[in-house]
């Protein structure tokens, strides 16, 4: 989700369900569908979206406000590819929104949070 302008946004948590013994049978299309709540039935997405890395990516977006994906990238000292992937995954869970500016001909995306707090509730 782009935003055109900057925007006073609420910040909001985020509840993500975790199944342990749920069948993955149907589950991509369950995750498309949903809005607020996902339910995770494969602890390795669970793992991918919660990784080190995305947790620093968090961090610098809550604490240091980067001005653009590059400027994010350059602070953590990772491939701008790599930030990039892992930033669009961020967004696709809801934690992540872009602000696009214009610059002459060139527009760039800013990271902002869109949720500042993660509940997980685990359902065995």
């Amino acid at each position: 989700m782009y935003f055109k302008r900057k925007m006073a946004q609420k910040i909001k948590s985020k509840t993500f369900y975790f199944n342990v013994n749920a069948d993955e049978a149907g589950f991509v299309s369950r995750l498309l569908k949903a809005d607020t709540e996902i339910d995770f039935s494969d602890i390795k997405l669970l793992r991918s979206l919660l990784s080190n890395e995305k947790a620093r990516i968090l961090y610098f977006l809550k604490h240091k406000k980067p001005k653009s994906i590059y400027d994010l990238a350059k602070m953590l000292g990772r491939d701008f590819k790599s930030v990039r992937e892992d930033l669009l995954m961020l967004e696709r869970f809801g934690l992540v929104a872009f602000f696009s500016e214009k610059h002459g001909r060139r527009e760039r995306l800013m990271p902002i949070l869109a949720a500042e707090r993660i509940n997980i509730t685990l359902s065995i």
